[in-house]
């Protein structure tokens, strides 16, 4: 009979199992691996993971919790940049696009997949988390007469294009004369432009 773990040992190998399965999920997908296979990764018994997650999806989604949560502390810290609203915004921008560049296993896991959120309480949390940074940082340009408008349908506009630049980069179908940096600077600009509150 397995020994009983400590609450450090069991948050200790969670995380192992985490990693693990993060790197599986992004390099054979959702139903590229089995949880047997899984176990051989971190050199355990195939019934060691059933300890921890009651299958597959639980830990998927236990990965993607991870992954909102990480997005969402690293647009936070942009957020929390010194300066004005429109400093802060920007600092936020270009978090989320390091985040997008470089952590695009993690991207691609938020954003690629769904499950069903009452059925992962935590999933649920983190998305909703990385959510509220998404428009978080557009309140303060609204309340300071930089943009006009829902300040939440701004940050959801702003989004959009952000996410549909990012995956056409990621997916390698811009054209590759197109400057990624160009691109986004010119759809910001031309969003800025037409949200900017206008002088009475």
């Amino acid at each position: 009979m397995p020994r009983p773990l400590s609450t450090a040992e069991v948050s200790d190998f969670r995380e192992r199992l985490c990693d693990a399965a993060a790197r599986l999920f992004a390099e054979r997908g959702r139903d590229g691996f089995t949880l047997r296979e899984l176990a051989s990764e971190l050199g355990v018994s195939a019934m060691t993971p059933y300890r921890y997650f009651r299958d597959k999806d639980e830990i998927l989604a236990a990965v993607r919790a991870r992954a909102f949560n990480k997005f969402a502390e690293a647009l936070e810290r942009g957020f929390d940049t010194p300066g004005g609203p429109a400093a802060r915004a920007n600092a936020a921008g270009e978090a989320y696009i390091r985040f997008a560049l470089e952590d695009t296993a993690s991207y691609k896991l938020m954003f690629d997949l769904s499950q069903p959120d009452d059925a992962y309480p935590e999933l649920a949390e983190a998305a909703s988390r990385a959510r509220g940074t998404l428009t978080r940082h557009i309140h303060p340009l609204v309340e300071a007469g930089l943009l006009q408008g829902d300040p939440d349908l701004i940050g959801h506009i702003f989004w959009a294009m952000l996410h549909g630049a990012v995956m056409l980069q990621l997916a390698g179908k811009l054209d590759p004369e197109c400057d990624f940096r160009k691109l986004l600077d010119g759809a910001f600009r031309a969003l800025i432009d037409g949200l900017a509150a206008k002088p009475r």
